[in-house]
């Protein structure tokens, strides 16, 4: 008998990288990544779901700069690309581990995998990994949902309302053009949220959002299920609470299953560990060592040392830890069940990124998941979000609070010494967006481009990656070019609209380069 449900939600996004320009550009490498560790195994995994006749309910946000950068028909051309040549290189890695017995098998299922993701990306889908999510979606068990713009901090936008309904609304209209029907639930970038941004999710007809726990559990009144079930804002708009138990078994390195030591082990790769002339022609165009994908050993430990990676024997470990997973939340759902009268939900928001790219067995453990709470269980469901509030009309109202899902559940990671520079210059901007909007009510031709692109620009510099990629050091340059190029090019274009002075080819220049949001409305900004 169902006790409780299960709501996996996925969330996946990238930054948008795409430069014309460059023959090779070393951060389109991130896309390139993803899509091959990440995006193509869910899809394989997913479809032999359907394929299976497997019950299954799954809830995949798509970022709206991940939607335009796998629309996009210079970085598909660039992908191909990518994969031949991880394909050349596995054919010679086939060659060199000949004679290493475990090596050869780990080379060997490098080699099958990037050939079956070339045939699914090439020949099946002819490039157009959209539709793939699309017949999922139709298909029945992936609900798709979208997220705000181009992933940007909404609580840093309080100060120019029209950024947060821009940010909103351009999300989901481009999520209608691309799969026919509206989206029934967003995702706030980085689950940030300050009350009142539920009225501009109202306003587009968004049903639900995700929140870190502490945001529902500190909500006004006190909600009576704590972080089990969701809760309507006044407005009546849903806030589901992320689970805490279910997020650290999977997110945490060290108390998760990521952490497990026949796992592979991200950080050794054959770009870094084998002779600089053999690896060359598939480094980065400047030369510099780079990762290939092609990592051959397992954690093994907290050391230095590390053992051959054994694709069987990590094989399995997905396949317990699934289901050590299975067996949590059925304790989980039976406890709650008894103490609440009612059955609750656990709420399961990762990254869609950290499984394949960070923990490379992580679709094969989200596939064993999935089949095995079909069939070896039946204290809970898999649902998705929309379904659970179809299912469940009826929930307490309350007032959600502050929160994230970063560091101590704050806003911190996105504001403080690294990166507080960008905040008044990105005001700044927002405010002359809202004046232009506001002064230009109709205009068309041109200026109406014009407009329409300063809005992409403002959005695409608002990115919360930004200011998250300072915080962490990473690829701190990267992230602050980034902001400088898309405010010099904003406010280039405000100058030459309110100066009567456009100038037709940079703007078109521009068009070809930013091009996110095709169908964007600057009038949004009013």
């Amino acid at each position: 008998m169902t006790r409780g449900y299960l709501a996996i939600v996925l969330h996946a996004h990238l930054p948008f990288v795409r430069r014309p320009e460059h023959e090779e550009f070393l951060e389109e490498d991130w896309f390139f990544e993803a899509l091959t560790e990440t995006y193509i195994p869910l899809i394989q995994f997913m479809e032999g779901w359907v394929r299976d006749g497997v019950p299954h309910a799954i809830t995949l946000s798509i970022s709206p700069p991940l939607l335009a950068m796998l629309d996009d028909p210079l970085l598909q051309g660039r992908y191909r690309r990518y994969l031949d040549r991880a394909i050349e290189l596995s054919c010679k890695e086939l060659d060199r581990t000949r004679d290493q017995t475990e090596f050869f098998r780990v080379a060997s299922m490098y080699h099958s995998r990037l050939e079956h993701a070339r045939e699914l990306f090439a020949d099946t889908r002819s490039y157009r990994l959209i539709d793939a999510f699309r017949q999922l979606k139709d298909a029945g068990g992936v609900e798709l949902i979208t997220c705000a713009g181009a992933h940007g901090f909404l609580p840093f936008m309080t100060s120019t309302p029209s950024s947060i309904r821009a940010q909103v609304q351009s999300a989901t209209r481009l999520f209608e053009d691309l799969f026919g029907s509206p989206p029934p639930g967003m995702w706030l970038p980085e689950c940030a949220y300050v009350p009142g941004i539920e009225n501009f999710l109202k306003e587009a007809g968004i049903r639900y959002f995700i929140l870190e726990s502490h945001g529902v559990l500190n909500a006004v009144p006190r909600p009576a299920h704590g972080a089990f079930a969701p809760i309507y804002c006044p407005n009546g708009v849903a806030a589901f609470p992320r689970d805490a138990e279910s997020s650290r078994q999977v997110w945490s390195s060290k108390e998760g299953y990521p952490g497990d030591y026949f796992y592979r082990e991200f950080y050794r790769d054959i770009g870094f560990d084998l002779d600089y002339d053999y690896i060359k022609p598939y480094l980065s165009a400047t030369g510099d060592r780079k990762m290939t994908g092609f990592k051959y050993h397992r954690i093994t430990g907290p050391g230095d040392h590390k053992e051959a990676y054994q694709p069987e024997i990590a094989r399995q470990r997905a396949a317990d830890h699934a289901g050590n997973f299975m067996f949590n939340r059925e304790r989980q759902v039976e406890y709650l069940a008894e103490q609440m009268g009612r059955p609750p939900i656990i709420t399961a928001p990762y990254d869609a990124e950290l499984f394949g790219h960070w923990w490379f067995e992580g679709p094969q453990w989200l596939d064993f998941l999935v089949r095995k709470t079909a069939y070896d269980q039946q204290s809970y469901q898999l649902i998705s979000p929309a379904k659970y509030l179809d299912a469940f009309p009826k929930q307490q109202s309350a007032q959600a609070a502050a929160s994230s899902w970063g560091a101590d559940g704050n806003f911190a990671y996105w504001i403080n010494e690294t990166n507080d520079w960008i905040y008044p210059h990105l005001h700044k901007a927002a405010e002359r967006m809202t004046q232009l909007a506001r002064s230009y009510p109709q205009a068309e031709g041109l200026q109406g481009r014009a407009l329409n692109q300063a809005a992409r620009e403002l959005i695409l510099a608002q990115s919360s990656d930004w200011p998250f990629i300072m915080t962490a050091k990473t690829s701190v340059q990267f992230a602050e070019a980034q902001i400088k190029i898309h405010l010099n090019r904003f406010t280039r274009l405000y100058h030459q609209i309110i100066d009567n002075a456009l100038e037709d080819a940079w703007i078109k220049e521009l068009e070809s380069v930013d091009t996110l949001f095709p169908h964007i409305d600057y009038r949004l900004y009013q």
